[in-house]
């Protein structure tokens, strides 16, 4: 009966986890909009500390060039940001047990962490590939990261304007909202983390998992 339950379970996380067939669970522009804007401005949050100055323009005599820019205002810390920001998306999980874009965050799964668990006990798993690759991107979001990569390509000039003129305002709201995403596409942006909420929807399951662990 636990060969059934383990198997059963196994499948079912192999299913939500890497369904690489059914297009409806690859990200949606909102999502990648989403991540990609979370991500540059994380990147921008750590260099924007940085106190040193450039210098820039002709040389002159003395060694020295004619001109001094802080880096925290200059393009040089905006390319730099960009630069492989959309490989930072591969650090991200698939948390099927998330609703909407809160499926996408960093760190294992509640499912992933439960099958470890159960592996550390030595009860055999098997989810079809080695438990090396277990930690690999999944199929979603190697997709995201290539959608990401499109879409910095597409809008890069829009990014450098928000940078140099309006960083009044939220990346998300600037990009997303205003260039990228029709008004029926921004649901996601609207999604936030609470912890509650999907405990909540997944308490049922998370109950199970633990039953589970703890039968064996």
């Amino acid at each position: 009966m636990k060969l059934v339950t383990i198997a059963a379970f196994s499948l079912l996380y192999f299913y939500a986890f890497v369904r690489a067939d059914d297009d409806a669970r690859l990200p949606n522009k909102c999502e990648v909009c989403k991540f990609l804007t979370v991500e540059l401005q994380e990147a921008l949050r750590r260099s924007g500390l940085s106190k040193e100055v450039l210098e820039v323009g002709e040389v002159l005599d003395t060694g020295r060039r004619r001109k001094t820019i802080k880096y925290n205002t200059s393009e040089t810390r905006l390319m730099e940001a960009m630069d492989n920001i959309c490989e930072r998306i591969l650090q991200y999980s698939v948390h099927a047990e998330r609703p909407g874009s809160l499926r996408y965050s960093k760190g294992s799964s509640q499912t992933m962490t439960t099958l470890k668990n159960l592996v550390h006990k030595g009860v055999k798993v098997d989810l079809g590939l080695p438990y090396e690759l277990w930690d690999e991107p999944s199929v979603e979001v190697t997709d995201m990261k290539k959608q990401c990569e499109t879409m910095l390509e597409q809008y890069e000039e829009v990014v450098e304007v928000w940078y140099f003129r309006h960083q009044d305002q939220k990346l998300e709201d600037f990009l997303c909202e205003r260039h990228v995403l029709g008004a029926g596409e921004r649901e996601c942006l609207n999604e936030v983390w609470k912890g509650d909420r999907a405990s909540s929807r997944g308490a049922e399951e998370d109950s199970a998992k633990t039953r589970l662990a703890d039968e064996l």
